[in-house]
């Protein structure tokens, strides 16, 4: 395994210096709080869906998919071919959020619902973000970093430390200084490095093992595990679950979460934020060439003895490869200097996009779902001050909940983030999807699914981790419960929410027809529907054809690879 060069420094050394000037450009263009959280509303389509792109593919997804690919094969691509579903933002969810003007998700759910969904929805995404995605993500890098420079602090954990710590400073600082627009046009940049560096490690990685008929023939030596439909009496990836829970997970993330439809609000115009979707769904159809493919490439590399993955102990006792360290230890054994240090700098990218986007979503919600709330006459350099400080508390409280992420993402970080993501979404999933379809839901509904759906959810979780703790083996209901799959728990959870939402909105009143106007797809007005129709030209047809043509095809291509 090779350190990282002169030459490869030089390289890294070089991103973060254009990182600088760019977020210096961007501080200086800043004046309001729709400058700060929004950029001021005027970005186009291409640096829109490079920002989906790159904020969704962290250093989590990088480590984790190719972890994953090393471990259980294609299980996890139906998560990576969530393409389909940015084309759905674009056409279906963004007309929504661009016309009302919104900052937040929550602030949606206020002009909707009521006030009290508005708060709710802000305090679960608020959790969600700083102990998992903020701590998954920082906590993925660090194990990154260990890899990569396990001598250059004295130890791998030193490294971790080190780097984790830094690279959270520094996305800190230029999420602060730079406001969303440093967010967006850092994002452009750094999708662009990802692309590359991580093709690199297929194309080297591939062309050293044989080429892909020899990872076929890896593969079909173990097909039920490295399939992309798994059998349903699998234990972590049946298909019949993975088909109901991978889009409500998905709609929830792409098309409900503050986290990616912030980019899309940051449009120019109704008409740039769809093409932008577009466009992110186009890019989103890669991940599984050039994040997931590198881990199954690896493990292929591994059992031909031309590679040595770390290793950890398993559930047995036996010695298992540890998935969450297969991307970096590519990285470090496979490219030449240069290489390296250009995909160094596409895995730090990743890491600062994932937290830059985490930390300015944060102080959205904070300062404009609670904090404006409370002080509704705040000027606008007060409201961005807050966010500023918000985004301080945010960084604070991610670096303090890394020392428990290694307790509880044993089994696999990108499956453990999934679960965790499955035990959130159905409720949120749930109140949009019938908000936005059906008149008759009501806010009392609304309040009903959220907060019973999430407290459901976060039942099922606690008991998981007990169970998996070793804490409740006495009663036989609570270990099923605890061990029940979380793809199946994730539909019966969307479910549940679903009915509870139906149910208290029937038995109460319905919303006025005044306050629905444009907020469902029933009560559009004329304006709004010619605005609709009048931003559609050619291209976003052809653009969303091509993107579903080429899920569909990979989607056959990949469900007979092993046949």
């Amino acid at each position: 395994m090779s350190t990282l060069s002169t030459l490869d420094w030089a390289i890294v050394a070089l991103y973060f210096i254009v990182i600088a000037v760019i977020v210096w450009r961007a501080s200086r263009k800043q004046e309001t709080s729709a400058d700060y959280f929004l950029a001021g509303r005027n970005i186009g389509w291409f640096a829109v869906g490079a920002s989906l792109f790159a904020s969704n593919i962290g250093s989590e997804h990088i480590v984790g998919l190719a972890g994953n690919g090393a471990t259980s094969g294609m299980a996890m691509a139906h998560w990576e071919l969530h393409a389909w579903l940015m084309v759905m933002l674009g056409w279906v969810f963004v007309p929504f959020y661009y016309r009302s003007g919104v900052f937040t998700m929550p602030e949606f759910l206020e002009k909707r619902f009521n006030a009290t969904a508005r708060w709710i929805l802000s305090i679960v995404s608020l959790v969600a973000y700083v102990f998992t995605k903020v701590s998954v993500t920082v906590y993925a890098g660090g194990m990154v970093f260990g890899v990569i420079l396990p001598d250059t602090f004295g130890s791998p954990e030193n490294a971790f430390w080190v780097g984790a710590l830094t690279t959270v400073a520094l996305t800190g600082l230029y999420t602060v200084i730079g406001g969303f627009r440093a967010v967006v046009y850092t994002d452009a940049m750094q999708a662009l490095t990802l692309l590359i560096g991580s093709a690199f490690i297929t194309w080297i990685g591939l062309s050293k093992l044989g080429g892909w008929s020899e990872l076929q023939a890896v593969a079909a030596t173990n097909a039920e595990s490295f399939s992309l439909w798994r059998p349903n009496t699998d234990a972590d990836f049946p298909w019949l679950g993975v088909l109901i829970a991978s889009p409500i997970i998905g709609i929830w993330y792409w098309c409900t979460d503050q986290y990616i439809v912030q980019r899309t609000l940051a449009a120019k115009n109704l008409q740039q934020a769809r093409r932008g979707a577009i466009f992110g769904g186009f890019l989103k159809v890669w991940p599984v060439f050039i994040f997931l493919l590198p881990g199954l490439i690896g493990y292929a590399l591994f059992q031909k003895g031309l590679i040595d993955l770390p290793m950890k102990e398993g559930a047995d006792g036996s010695q298992v490869v540890d998935g969450d360290g297969v991307f970096a230890t590519m990285v470090t054994s496979l490219l030449p200097p240069g290489l390296r240090g250009l995909v160094v700098g596409g895995l730090l990218a990743a890491l600062m996009s994932s937290l830059s986007s985490l930390f300015n979503s944060c102080a959205s919600l904070f300062t404009i779902d609670i904090y404006e709330k409370i002080r509704p006459n705040s000027s606008e350099r007060k409201l961005v001050n807050v966010g500023r400080i918000a985004t301080g508390i945010v960084v604070v409280l991610g670096v303090l909940w890394i020392p428990i992420m290694p307790m509880i993402s044993g089994g696999g970080l990108y499956v453990y983030l999934q679960s965790v993501q499955g035990y959130l979404a159905p409720p949120i999933t749930a109140v949009f999807l019938l908000g936005l379809f059906f008149t008759r839901i009501n806010g009392r509904g609304a309040v009903a699914g959220l907060s019973i759906g999430f407290l459901l959810g976060m039942l099922k979780l606690t008991i998981q981790g007990l169970v998996g703790a070793g804490m409740l083996q006495g009663s036989a209901f609570l270990v099923a419960i605890g061990e029940y799959n979380f793809l199946f728990a994730t539909g019966w959870l969307f479910a549940i929410s679903a009915i509870v939402v139906v149910v208290f909105s029937l038995t109460s009143p319905a919303p006025s027809a005044a306050s629905l106007e444009n907020l469902t797809y029933h009560t559009l007005s004329k304006d709004s529907k010619k605005e609709t129709k009048d931003g559609k030209g050619a291209i976003d047809y052809i653009g969303s054809a091509v993107v579903l043509g080429l899920v569909a095809v990979i989607y056959l291509y990949f469900s007979f690879w092993l046949n």
